[in-house]
């Protein structure tokens, strides 16, 4: 697990007095579930769709969940959801992928891309189908 490299935005930043500890369960499930490395899920979290998450996590701490059934709760339904056409266009992830993986990936993405790690250039398709 890589520490936030944004605490004042993103998912960390949304969490206040539970950063820390919402941070790490969250990192945890979320590597979990779509296998992603660690730096490709700190991208994640430390960018707005992180934030996103965020609120959705404080949302589901509002109903009275504790931090896990939250985190569970909230890992779950991101990976619930599916990517779109909207997203397909915009970010270049298929439709139809679970939204945390397709997200988590791109980041992924973009963070090789920056390396210079053996990816295509600007305009090609981020994920093969």
């Amino acid at each position: 697990m890589l520490p936030t490299g944004k605490s004042q935005c993103g998912f960390y930043g949304t969490l206040g007095d539970l950063a820390d500890a919402a941070w790490e369960e969250t990192f945890t499930a979320i590597q979990t579930v779509t296998g992603m490395d660690a730096e490709a899920i700190c991208r994640f979290l430390d960018s707005p769709h992180g934030q996103y998450m965020g609120e959705d996590l404080r949302n589901s701490l509002a109903e009275g969940s504790s931090l896990q059934q939250a985190v569970q709760a909230t890992v779950a339904r991101w990976m619930n959801w599916r990517t779109g056409r909207v997203i397909q266009r915009e970010l270049e992830i298929p439709a139809g992928l679970p939204y945390l993986t397709g997200l988590v990936g791109y980041y992924d993405t973009l963070r090789k891309r920056e390396a210079g790690v053996g990816l295509p250039g600007k305009g090609a398709r981020v994920f093969r189908e």
